[in-house]
């Protein structure tokens, strides 16, 4: 499809991981350049998509509880052949007038500590960069500011523990990242020799003002990037 449009595609997956940051964060870890074929990655992910599954099951047994109308056979017609989260039950939320955004639906029901919410099972810190390596790919730290702490200096300290796990590098180049970030991100990476990256985070309907590779109009990614990446992979795995 990409050879079609004349777009270079980058196999990648983002994974949700189990990791102590700041209070409201979450760590999410980026695997670029991966051999989408890799057997252990597609069981895993097929197993994490059955354990979302059943916390989807969950998330509408305690919304029935709190006497709101929806159904399971509902919650899937809304996720479609992918796999069920949150953003599915709140478009659902919003479709059948029970919230006003997909936001609303988060604020009320679905975010942590709210009436619905219902955890998700995560690989921890370790077992995701592994994983990502024994599929060939580069494990990049995706938007660090949404860890939640107060500022960079406050975050490097976690960064620092995540290298020392092997990780390849950080998502740099991101809509909305503090020019903080930015700066104490590609300083770490040239003083340790990591890759860095950047994408839109674009997730559809979930993100209505963020463009498929534009983001909200101000991202900029430099081709050297995919170079840097592509040269990173050559150095630990060989040929890319």
């Amino acid at each position: 499809a990409g050879r079609e449009h004349g777009l270079t595609v980058v196999p990648g997956v983002e994974l949700s991981v189990d990791a102590q940051v700041a209070p409201g964060g979450h760590l999410h870890m980026l695997g670029l350049l991966i051999d989408p074929e890799s057997r252990e990655l597609r069981t895993t992910l097929a197993g994490l998509a059955a354990e979302r599954e059943r916390r989807g099951e969950r998330i509408v047994e305690k919304l029935q509880g709190l006497g709101i109308e929806v159904t399971v056979s509902e919650l899937r017609a809304e996720a479609g052949a992918g796999a069920i989260g949150r953003p599915h039950v709140a478009r659902l939320l919003m479709r059948k007038g029970y919230a006003a955004s997909i936001q609303d639906a988060f604020d009320r029901y679905l975010g942590r500590g709210k009436p619905a919410y219902a955890d998700k099972k995560k690989l921890g810190e370790e077992a995701a960069i592994g994983l990502i390596h024994r599929a060939g790919g580069l494990a990049i730290l995706a938007h660090a500011h949404l860890m939640q702490y107060p500022d960079y200096a406050a975050a490097e300290a976690k960064i620092l523990a995540l290298m020392e796990l092997g990780l390849d590098g950080f998502e740099v180049y991101y809509p909305g990242m503090p020019e903080a970030y930015t700066r104490g991100l590609l300083a770490l990476a040239r003083a340790h020799g990591l890759a860095v990256s950047g994408g839109s985070d674009y997730h559809g309907a979930n993100k209505p003002d963020v463009r498929l590779g534009q983001g909200d109009g101000s991202l900029h990614i430099p081709e050297e990037v995919l170079d840097k990446l592509r040269a990173r992979k050559r150095g630990i795995f060989g040929l890319v």
